[in-house]
C-alpha cells in the first residue's frame, strides 16, 4: 500500500491542472459544463471552521418553464467520525457524538439546507464488525421515542429542517428485536415515520447478520413539505433492484446512509448512486463516514489475516448525483464535512422526458421474468447452438 493519502481528489485536480484542462476534466469527471459552485453564509463557513470540519456546497439547475415555477430544495449530507474512544462509556459516547453533529445541523440550518441526512449508524462507532453483542447492542433505541429523535425533533421544529436519522433501532413491540433504521422527522417537529435495511452484508467484517436481519418496511417515499424522499441503507445501494423500486414509489431524492472502507468498496462508490440517480430520474445523495476506529478486543474476518483491533479507514467521499447523470465533487477522504448541494427538482420531470426511461421500461416484461427467476425449477434463458 502507497505512504500517499489521497485526501480530496477535486483538490488534487485543482491543485495541479491549468484551468483550461481543469474545466475539461470536470467537464468529463462530474458532467457539468459551468461551475456549480454554490457560495454559502460566512456563518455557516464560520461554524465549520471554528469546529474543525469542512463545508461545501454546490447547485444543479434545471430549464425554465412556463407552467411550474421552479421547485428549490437544498439538502446536506453530514459525514463524521466517532468523538471519542471505542472504550468510554457508552451514553458519552453518544453523547459526544451528538454534539459534534449538532454542530454540523447548525451550520446546515445557516447555510438554508431545508433536508439533513446523517451518515448510516451515526450515533456509534460501527462496532459490527466485532460480531460482539456486548456493548454495542445497548446503543441501540426505539425509532419514534428514543432519546435521539427527541433530541433531533427540537433541532428539525427550530430550524425548519427534515431530518433523516440512521440509528441501530430496538423494537420494543416485537420482542425488543434489532434493526438498521432510518428515521424521518418531520420539518415540523414531529415523528414521520421510519425505513429499515433491506439488503444486509455478509462481506467480510461487513457480517451484520450478527445483529438484525433484512428490513420488513418494503420502500417508503415520505411525503415532506420539500419534496420526496427516500433513503436506501448502505448495502442497499448494490441492488439496482431497490433503488429501482424507490423510483417506482415516486421518489425525487435518496438518500444512502453509508458506512464502507477503502480497498473494498471505493471503486463501486462513485458508480452506483450516479447510475441510480440516471437511471431513475431522481436524486441520490451517498454519505459515507470517515475515520479508522479502534476497538477493545481482536476480532477476525475470516479471510486469514491476523486478527486486528482497527476497523477502516472509511472513506467519506460523499456526493450528490442529478438524473441527468451530472454530480457534484466528493467530500474528503479523511476529514468531518458538511455538503450542502441546491436542487431544483423540476430536473426529475424533465429527465424523464427527455430521455423516456420511465416511458419505455418494461414492467410487465421484467415482473414476469423476475417470477420465473424465483421459482425452484427456474432454468436461465440461455439457447446454445445444437
Amino acid at each position: 500500500m502507497s505512504a500517499f493519502e489521497l485526501k480530496n481528489l477535486n483538490e488534487c485536480l485543482e491543485k495541479h491542472l491549468p484551468a483550461d484542462e481543469l474545466r475539461e476534466v470536470k467537464r468529463i469527471l462530474y458532467g457539468v459544463e459551468e461551475d456549480q459552485t454554490l457560495e454559502l453564509p460566512a456563518s455557516a463557513k464560520d461554524i465549520a471552521q471554528e469546529n474543525g470540519f469542512d463545508i461545501k456546497g454546490y447547485r444543479f439547475t434545471a430549464r425554465e418553464e412556463q407552467t411550474r415555477k421552479r421547485r428549490i430544495v437544498r439538502v446536506g449530507a453530514i459525514q463524521n467520525s466517532i468523538a471519542i474512544p471505542t472504550t468510554a462509556p457508552i451514553e458519552k459516547q453518544r453523547e459526544a457524538i451528538w454534539n459534534k453533529v449538532k454542530t454540523m445541523i447548525k451550520a446546515a440550518a445557516e447555510a438554508g439546507c431545508n433536508i439533513i441526512c446523517t451518515q448510516e449508524a451515526w450515533t456509534m462507532p460501527f462496532a459490527f464488525c466485532t460480531r460482539e453483542k456486548f456493548p454495542w447492542c445497548e446503543f441501540a433505541e426505539e425509532a419514534e421515542n428514543g432519546p435521539t429523535t427527541k433530541m433531533l425533533a427540537e433541532l428539525a421544529k427550530a430550524y425548519n429542517m427534515v431530518i433523516i436519522s440512521s440509528i441501530l433501532e430496538r423494537d420494543i413491540d416485537h420482542g425488543e428485536t434489532i434493526w438498521n433504521t432510518a428515521v424521518v422527522i418531520s420539518n415540523s417537529g414531529r415523528y414521520l415515520g421510519k425505513h429499515r435495511k433491506n439488503h444486509i452484508p455478509r462481506v467480510g467484517d461487513f457480517n451484520e447478520s450478527t445483529y438484525y436481519m433484512e428490513g420488513d418496511t418494503g420502500h417508503p417515499v415520505f411525503e415532506t413539505e420539500f419534496g420526496r424522499l427516500a433513503i436506501n441503507i448502505c448495502y442497499g445501494r448494490h441492488h439496482p433492484q431497490n433503488w429501482m423500486m424507490f423510483g417506482l414509489n415516486g421518489a425525487e431524492i435518496v438518500f444512502n446512509p453509508s458506512a464502507t472502507i477503502g480497498r473494498l468498496s471505493e471503486p463501486l462508490w462513485s458508480i452506483e448512486a450516479r447510475n441510480a440517480a440516471i437511471a431513475n430520474s431522481y436524486f441520490t445523495v451517498p454519505i459515507n463516514r470517515v475515520g479508522t476506529e479502534e476497538f477493545p478486543h481482536e476480532y477476525t474476518s475470516g479471510d486469514g489475516k491476523k486478527a486486528h483491533k482497527e476497523f477502516g479507514p472509511f472513506y467519506g467521499s460523499s456526493y450528490v448525483a442529478a438524473p441527468d447523470g451530472s454530480r457534484t465533487p466528493s467530500l474528503s477522504r479523511n476529514r468531518d464535512g458538511l455538503l450542502v448541494a441546491e436542487l431544483d427538482l423540476n430536473l426529475c420531470r424533465q429527465v424523464k422526458d427527455f430521455w423516456g426511461f420511465r416511458m419505455t421500461q418494461r414492467l410487465p416484461l421484467y415482473a414476469e421474468s423476475f417470477q420465473k427467476a424465483s421459482e425452484q425449477g427456474f432454468k436461465p434463458q440461455i439457447i446454445k447452438e445444437t
